[in-house]
């Protein structure tokens, strides 16, 4: 098993490094709108209130509180408390769970586009391989491709949805073929489901893959749909428990427990959840029509594609002078933060290299748009760009 040291740069988390904390206009966040200290205690009933007046700055068990872990169990259909284990955010969950799952000699299939970490981790163990969401099939998974990408020795799948960057939500019958042929071959399912919960439509939202699948791992965080990253806390709930336990001896080599007053926080969230999703989804309806016009008015410089879930979307650049140019420059100029698609580029297949990403679960997005309008109709810049003279050209296949 290789180790940390052999896993590459982050690419965009190294990006964020050097834009996250200094520009004005963060529009390409995807976490959902934070609440304050006193917004999320003001939700706290009696008991938690209490908890969280007389919390004792001590160790917690390494799997989460009793306290924490119920609540989490209240957002699944099938699971008991034993069958979570939590985290110091999703991304120690998922470095977990691919090296309490993968062996030199396993192979695993991951999505791209994708973030990062879902496809360098397991890479730095043993051989994996890649299934593309192409743009001209609207992001859709073919289980045909998942089906032809498996081998012999395949031990994982890892999919997201909704997905990130894109937005997409697969049918219910496709999420229901992807379980049934991880079932037909005892394969494991590493499901992202960290963006649960901020559906455009209810009927749209999938079961947690853990519900259905007894070789299910299902990964969330409070940091996305709930909107409270700073708390860093997240889990895996999963119903096999010899994986549950070699995930909980690796997190004893990382952060051994999470910090007490996070996790009395997140269990108030999570009591909360009803008031807090609702919440963040009204705000994503409200800033997603605003995206929708500003896209409209500039239809001659971008593409717009309408997400079905999350609070984000990978809407396509037409300038001729490329995404990471005009991504760079907005940045540089405006103060209006993109992610650009070198920052999802996979190195297992190529992909389109004129996505960028776009976050709308905040506030201030009307000025965010107002500065990035200014910044398109800027005479000064050379404004109208040239674009490509067919807009409908497909994207760069993903295969």
């Amino acid at each position: 098993m290789l180790t940390v040291m052999s896993l590459p740069e982050f690419r965009l988390e190294a990006y964020f490094g050097v834009w996250e904390f200094k520009v004005r206009h963060h529009l390409t966040a995807s976490d959902a709108q934070t609440l304050s200290l006193s917004e999320l205690l003001e939700m706290a009933d009696g008991a938690d209130r209490e908890r969280w007046e007389s919390l004792r700055l001590s160790y917690i068990p390494t799997e989460g509180t009793p306290e924490l872990r119920s609540a989490i169990v209240q957002t699944y259909d099938h699971i008991e408390p034993d069958d979570v284990l939590c985290f110091a955010g999703a991304e120690e969950g998922l470095y977990c769970a691919m090296h309490a799952l993968l062996g030199r000699s396993d192979h695993a299939v991951v999505l791209t586009p994708n973030y990062q970490s879902v496809e360098s981790v397991p890479r730095s163990i043993c051989e994996v391989s890649g299934v593309a969401l192409q743009p001209e099939n609207e992001w859709n998974l073919d289980i045909e491709d998942v089906r032809a990408a498996l081998r012999p020795n395949t031990k994982l799948v890892a999919i997201n949805f909704p997905n990130n960057p894109t937005g997409k939500i697969i049918a219910h019958d496709a999420f229901a073929a992807l379980i049934e042929l991880c079932a037909e071959r005892g394969i494991y399912l590493l499901s992202d489901e960290v963006h649960r919960g901020l559906e455009r439509d209810p009927a749209k939202r999938l079961p947690q893959a853990v519900d259905r699948y007894d070789r299910a791992l299902s990964l969330n965080v409070v940091s996305k749909a709930y909107g409270l990253p700073g708390l860093r806390v997240g889990w895996i709930a999963c119903r096999d428990h010899g994986v549950l336990e070699r995930m909980r001896e690796l997190k004893h080599y990382l952060s051994i427990c999470n910090a007490a007053p996070s996790e009395a926080l997140a269990t108030i969230a999570l009591n909360g959840r009803e008031r807090i999703l609702a919440r963040n989804r009204d705000l994503a309806a409200e800033n997603l029509r605003k995206l929708g016009a500003f896209f409209a008015r500039h239809a001659d410089r971008f593409e717009w594609y309408e997400p079905e879930g999350s609070c984000i979307a990978y809407p396509r650049y037409l300038g001729t002078e490329g995404v990471e140019t005009f991504c760079a420059r907005l940045v540089e100029e405006a103060g209006v933060l993109l992610v650009p698609a070198s920052m999802f580029r996979s190195d297992l297949l190529p992909g389109p290299q004129d996505r960028f990403r776009i976050g709308y679960g905040r506030r201030g997005m009307e000025e965010a748009l107002a500065a990035f309008d200014a910044f398109l109709s800027s005479a000064v810049r050379g404004w109208p760009m040239n674009v490509k003279a067919n807009r409908s050209e497909p994207a760069p296949s993903s295969k």
